[in-house]
């Protein structure tokens, strides 16, 4: 007697189709499970047998070989618990196998039968081709998003079989779709920059970066309003698409990250994992279960690293390669995995460890104490950041002024716009527009191309330096209204939009 169930495993954010072969043969008693299983699924055997016995079915007594096919790929998680399950009871004829076709299963189960929530909904059930799901209860929500699955749920493995053969009705609750989709984002209401007093340069860096999807960097001393700046800029950035907001989910899913799926998220995420965040925490791996990192939570969103300076240098090193590809490879020895990683970089630093080496005779720090700082930011790195500007703390009058700062609504409007333009390029935005393109989309005046050529050969700027002020001078040229060519005064600002990258040169501290 042979039974095969679908079902899937998780690989990073992805899903991975399984399918879950039980045989049941005469022989010595034995339970047998095959196909690179790890721990939590050889474990499964003491999970299933206990939850058969407690809902009032029969544990076979018979030589019983479970297979999860593919076989050369490992399995882990817990939620082949209910597929081994319901194959344990087909294949001995407790559940016709008529019932359980057409139908994937998903979940862990508990030694009482009742069915537990699993990460990585999303992606197991949208990776299975059988058009009907079935998943715990409290899982029901969360999979319904999947608009080409039917779904349904239980709250116990009991409940499941009953309801297969229409004795009881599933669990039922009211399922998510696209109408659901509201501004309330994944980390909750939005700051205003209405809020911010004065700092018109780090207002302009940060309108600059939404508009043109520009990685910045703020150094200057505390409470000059770096933290400030950050934590509004999600708040200027275009709503998520319902793709895009799906996509978010399903990495929240797989992550296991905890989640009110109440709506979808359409708005872009804010994330600011601490300065002692280790790199695999930040990036995402992992040894069985490749988890998904910051930088892949901070996906369509923001991720923000306020302290650079206090991060180790090997954390900081390993964010090169996403922001150049927008997606991290992890490969291990059995397993490996893409995860998205599209995220707008926002970075903040104190200028040395006193925080004070922008006020002339206020700085207490020794000259190798800010050499030590600074070079845990190599320049590859800081090659990356497209805006790159200093931040003096504001005025007192700024600070007392009453009348209020432009608000988000009006500057993300504008954002809005340079995004419409830059989609009519081909391109999601500017700074995504690949070198080879920048002659023709972003041409600039001959007296545009003289500035870059004079800051070329006196060594300020490097080959992508020079591709990064195209870029930013585009989106300069975007929100003004303006069409290409580039004019002088685009460019101009573009390079003093990258002015505190000079305090970075090892030269001028000594």
């Amino acid at each position: 007697m042979i039974a095969s169930i679908p079902s899937a495993i998780l690989l990073g954010v992805d899903g991975s189709p399984v399918s879950v072969e039980v045989h049941i043969s005469s022989g010595i008693p034995g339970f047998n499970i095959v196909g690179l299983p790890d721990a939590a699924v050889r474990e499964s055997r003491d999970r299933v047998r206990a939850a058969l016995l407690t809902s009032g079915f029969k544990w076979c007594s018979n030589r019983v070989t479970v297979n999860l096919a593919p076989s050369a790929v490992r399995k882990a998680g817990a939620a082949l618990d209910l597929p081994i399950a319901i194959g344990m009871l087909a294949a001995s004829g407790q559940v016709d196998r008529a019932l359980v076709e057409g139908h994937s299963f998903f979940g862990e189960l508990g030694l009482d039968g009742s069915l537990r929530e699993f990460p990585g909904v999303i992606s197991l059930v949208s990776a299975c081709d059988a058009t009907k799901a079935v998943v715990p209860a409290s899982c029901l929500r969360e999979a319904s998003v999947i608009p080409t699955r039917e779904v349904h749920g239980a709250t116990s493995l009991k409940q499941l079989v009953r309801a297969l053969k229409g004795e009881e009705e599933w669990s039922a609750t009211e399922s998510i779709d696209g109408s659901q989709i509201v501004d309330a984002g994944i980390n909750g209401c939005y700051l205003d920059l209405a809020d911010v007093r004065g700092q018109a340069v780090g207002r302009r860096a940060v309108e600059i970066a939404a508009a043109g999807g520009h990685h910045l960097l703020m150094v200057g001393p505390p409470g000059s309003g770096k933290t400030m700046l950050a934590s509004r800029l999600p708040g200027v950035l275009p709503s998520l698409s319902y793709d895009e907001s799906l996509e978010v989910a399903r990495i929240y899913s797989a992550s296991g990250s905890p989640v009110e799926w109440d709506v979808l998220p359409s708005r872009p995420s804010l994330r600011a994992p601490h300065h002692t965040a280790t790199s695999v925490s930040i990036v995402g791996g992992g040894s069985s279960w490749l988890r998904p990192g910051e930088i892949s939570l901070a996906h369509l969103g923001v991720l923000f690293l306020d302290e650079l300076g206090e991060f180790p240098r090997i954390v900081l090193d390993s964010l090169r390669e996403p922001l150049e590809d927008g997606l991290v490879r992890i490969s291990r020895a059995k397993v490996s995995a893409v995860l998205p990683a599209r995220f707008l970089l926002v970075a903040a630093t104190n200028p040395c460890p006193c925080g004070e080496g922008m006020t002339p005779g206020s700085c207490r720090c020794s000259r190798s104490a800010r050499e030590r700082y600074l070079a845990r930011l190599s320049g590859p790195l800081l090659d990356r950041f497209d805006l790159s500007i200093s931040l003096a703390k504001p005025q007192v009058d700024e600070l007392l002024s009453i009348a209020p700062g432009e608000p988000s609504s009006i500057v993300a409007f504008r954002v809005s716009m340079a995004r419409e333009i830059a989609r009519d390029r081909g391109v999601a935005c500017n700074s995504r527009i690949p070198s080879w393109a920048l002659e023709q989309l972003a041409p600039l005046t001959p007296e545009a191309m003289g500035l870059i050529e004079r800051r070329l050969r006196s060594g300020v700027l490097s080959a992508r330096g020079m591709d990064s002020v195209r870029r930013v001078a585009l989106t300069i040229a975007d929100l003004a209204g303006e069409n290409p060519p580039v004019k002088v005064e685009h460019v101009a600002e573009a390079l003093q939009l990258r002015a505190a990258r000079a305090m970075f040169n090892a030269e001028q501290l000594r």
